[in-house]
């Protein structure tokens, strides 16, 4: 007659007729030896461990680029300039830093810009005739600016000539016609 528990019920024993606080020690053993196969077959195939019984950091190991690597200055410059929200002033400055790559050789040699303001740039002319040329080329100068250093950074421009000379020097000043005989 099988044995009966405080519950009533019968006892089944293990396939050794284990019973009780045994059969649970033998699962336990028999699930310890299947990780611990596992892991050694895992080792053998190179994903697992290091063998030694160390433990291997997760994360940044093996082969292949990790953030830790050394970085093109470059890279680590365009990743500020972006997390401090730096875009539109590096636009701008570009305008000012790179005036002949931006308009080209040509044009910068015969200008030069004076402010950006509002997204408003002047522009001062070496002479009278490149001002009235630049006044013609302005959709032109416009593309190519948005081109080299983003759109809506400079969405107007104002062109002038070349400044003429101040005839106000010193502290006082009288007003008036100014020197009517400089010249002859």
């Amino acid at each position: 007659m099988p044995e009966t528990g405080p519950a009533g019920g019968a006892e089944t024993g293990g396939p050794d007729g284990v019973s009780g606080p045994q059969l649970a020690r033998a699962v336990l053993d028999a699930a310890k030896a299947r990780r611990e196969s596992a892991a050694k077959t895992r080792r053998r195939a190179g994903t697992g461990g290091t063998g030694g019984g160390e433990r291997r950091l997760r994360g940044y190991s093996g082969p292949g680029p990790d953030p830790r690597d050394p970085q093109p200055l470059g890279a680590v410059l365009d990743r500020l300039v972006k997390a401090r929200g730096w875009q539109q002033p590096a636009a701008e400055a570009t305008v000012f830093g790179a005036w002949e790559r931006v308009v080209g050789p040509e044009v910068a040699q015969n200008s030069r810009p004076v402010k950006l303001e509002d997204g408003e740039l002047t522009v001062e002319a070496r002479s009278t005739a490149w001002a009235t040329q630049l006044r013609l080329l302005a959709g032109s100068l416009l593309k190519q600016i948005a081109r080299e250093v983003g759109h809506n950074v400079v969405r107007k421009l104002h062109i002038h000539g070349p400044a003429a000379p101040s005839w106000s020097r010193g502290p006082r000043r009288v007003r008036g016609r100014g020197p009517r005989d400089t010249y002859g």
